[in-house]
């Protein structure tokens, strides 16, 4: 819920003959919001975790050797003891499991990764016969002679069977996106994207990700862009990252800037407030935007947001815009609350209706249909795939659907139903389809979630629903944005969130951690990424198999950006902002819960979406719309 103003987050109390410029008195912020009681279980809810999950672990056991190069496996009748299993819960270390993409070889060997339908070997067990070959025994057992001429070719044709199997699945897994098309991509980075397309994106084949660490990663200012004045509340929503370009909304135009020096480039000037945008963008750098469809005037002060546009953030033009009446009849223009992309799909929704445009020529594709039931789409989610959260029913009693659809025709491919009482939900991810909801109005903390759902796109069957329990997990979804949660990250078929900031060992200040859930089991992954002390960790987006997050700094340093390994949880620092005190000022000016965060090569910028009038409380303070950072 909203709390009233408190001292920013990671502050030690006044302490006497305190200078000026210092943090008022008072208790460290504890995350987003006051703790509430947790929300009644529900089915499908994960294993719960040990008793005190913030506690401190010991550090994992060293791997065990068994790869190319260790001494043989002792003979049989005296195998070591398994290792005891760990607890499945959160924040106890695990050991690897055996399967695909786990190296088999020893520590610091390359190894390849397991193949389906082969036999593997648990971490730290000897290793097996394959194929039945038969295995060296001590003297006098009768295993103790050599291969024969004969066996030593059949275990080289075995050993040859295997490595072209691995050789057939490796290629398979780095084909890139030859076969992808104009696909959507988020613009978190250069063609990045947490749907997967582009360089970095979830399933292109890369091992980790394309974002590695500089040679220093200390950053430096690379522009500071003021707040344009405006006599009421204006939105500025949208912001991409090309390979030339920031571009960022600004009032009633889209402008691009040079990345390193903020310079404009070029701007294109649309009628109205850009009132909503996409988060995604094809390759060659296009995207979609709503905007009003003129400024205020004394006979109509409140303009609709009844536009639907494309620009090409590379060229710098608006290649159409338009707008349409609704499926029922009449003239009047539908207003849209949200717009987003799928290959070349532009999807707009909203209370009044939807439609869908052809991304090159703008033309109409389909509208879809109004029922007896009062039903409509409340919004569509991009990039990979297209999806649509469906609100049938009275306003008393609604009914939810989530539809995967054909991004040509509008043609549903599979639906699911919500369980009642969900009266907002949120698409997270379209491919895997995972959908965050409020079941129940129990997540009282304001994030809008109390349960994640992983549902099969291709039947319509939930999966699994994963409780993610409001005092423990500090993702948020907007909830009547059906595209706009914030922390909740989808990649390696797995669903990364923060945790709620809690005490860490330092005197001042919280920290937090990133943890996984398995989007098939729903279960709490072994291993997290520890955000250390009076940092807090906020996931922005996926990065090949690595997760890209942010490090909301304490009081007296500037923040982080790191990649953090989607499997190990190990953490690349990629970025260290200055901790001159102007810069932090200017820094956590932005609310991480309503500012746009970008990074991508180097480059991290913080943008307002909404902007309004100085108060004059504000008279002497330098408001920002943008400030970025870069590295050497």
């Amino acid at each position: 819920m909203t709390q009233p103003p408190q001292q920013p987050p990671n502050e030690p109390p006044n302490q006497p003959n305190q200078p000026p410029n210092q943090p008022p008195a008072g208790p460290p912020s504890g995350g987003f919001g006051a703790p509430q009681d947790p929300p009644p279980g529900g089915f499908g809810e994960p294993t719960p975790p040990p008793a005190d999950p913030f506690a401190k672990q010991p550090p994992p056991a060293g791997p065990a050797t068994g790869g190319y190069g260790s001494p043989p496996p002792p003979p049989p009748g005296s195998y070591p003891t398994p290792p005891a299993p760990q607890p499945n819960g959160y924040g106890y270390p695990q050991a690897p499991q055996p399967g695909y993409g786990y190296p088999q070889g020893a520590p610091g060997q390359p190894g390849y990764p397991g193949q389906p339908g082969m036999p593997q070997q648990g971490y730290g067990y000897p290793t097996q016969p394959m194929y039945g070959a038969p295995q060296p025994g001590p003297a006098g057992s009768g295993g103790g002679k050599k291969f024969s001429t004969q066996m030593q070719i059949i275990v080289a044709a075995a050993v040859a069977v295997v490595l072209i199997i691995g050789a057939a699945v490796v290629y398979t897994s780095t084909r890139g996106d030859d076969d992808k098309g104009n696909q959507a991509s988020t613009s978190g980075s250069t063609g990045g994207s947490e749907g997967g397309e582009g360089k970095g994106g979830e399933g292109d084949g890369l091992a980790g990700g394309s974002e590695k660490a500089p040679g220093s990663t200390k950053s430096k200012v690379a522009f500071q862009l003021p707040q344009p004045e405006v006599a009421s509340v204006t939105s500025v929503k949208g912001s991409w990252l090309t390979d030339k370009a920031y571009v960022k909304s600004g009032v009633s135009e889209v402008v691009a800037h040079d990345r390193d020096k903020g310079t404009k480039l070029w701007s294109v000037p649309v009628p109205g407030e850009v009132c909503g945008a996409s988060r995604h963008m094809t390759k060659d750098y296009k995207t979609a935007i709503l905007f009003k469809e003129g400024k205020p005037t004394k006979e109509k002060k409140y303009p609709a947001c009844n536009q639907v546009g494309v620009v090409d953030l590379a060229a710098g033009k608006l290649l159409w815009s338009k707008s349409v009446t609704a499926a029922t009849g009449g003239d009047r223009p539908v207003q849209f609350n949200e717009v987003t992309l799928s290959g070349t799909t532009v999807g707009a929704g909203g209370t009044s209706g939807g439609a869908a445009f052809n991304l090159t020529s703008g033309a109409e594709l389909w509208k879809p249909k109004v029922g007896a039931d009062r039903c409509y789409d409340m919004g569509y989610g991009g990039g990979e795939a297209l999806a649509v959260v469906r609100k049938c029913g009275s306003y008393d009693s609604p009914q939810l659907t989530i539809q995967a659809l054909n991004p040509a025709t509008g043609a549903p491919l599979s639906s699911y139903q919500m369980p009642a009482g969900v009266e907002y939900a949120s698409i997270v991810s379209t491919k895997p389809l995972v959908v965050a909801a409020n079941v129940g109005d129990t997540a009282g903390d304001g994030s809008a979630i109390s349960d994640f759902f992983s549902i099969d796109a291709a039947t319509g069957k939930l999966i699994v629903r994963i409780s993610a329990d409001a005092e423990k997990y500090a993702a948020r979804c907007g909830s009547t944005d059906v595209e706009n949660c914030r922390a909740a990250v989808v990649g390696n078929n797995r669903l990364y969130l923060p945790t709620e900031d809690h005490d860490g060992t330092s005197e001042y200040g919280d920290t937090n951690e990133v943890v996984a859930f398995d989007l098939t089991t729903g279960k709490l992954l072994g291993g997290r990424a520890d955000a250390g002390d009076r940092y807090s960790l906020v996931p922005l987006r996926m990065d090949g198999t690595n997760v890209i997050a942010y490090k909301k700094p304490p009081y007296d340093k500037g923040g982080q950006i790191v990649s953090i390994d989607g499997e190990t949880f190990k953490q690349t620092l990629l970025m260290e902002n200055p901790g001159d005190e102007a810069v932090r000022d200017a820094e956590t000016l932005f609310s991480i819960d309503h500012s746009e965060l970008l990074y991508g090569e180097g480059r991290f910028y913080l943008s307002k979406q909404l902007i309004s009038e100085r108060r004059d409380s504000q008279a002497d303070e330098k408001l920002y719309l943008v400030v970025g950072f870069r590295t050497d």
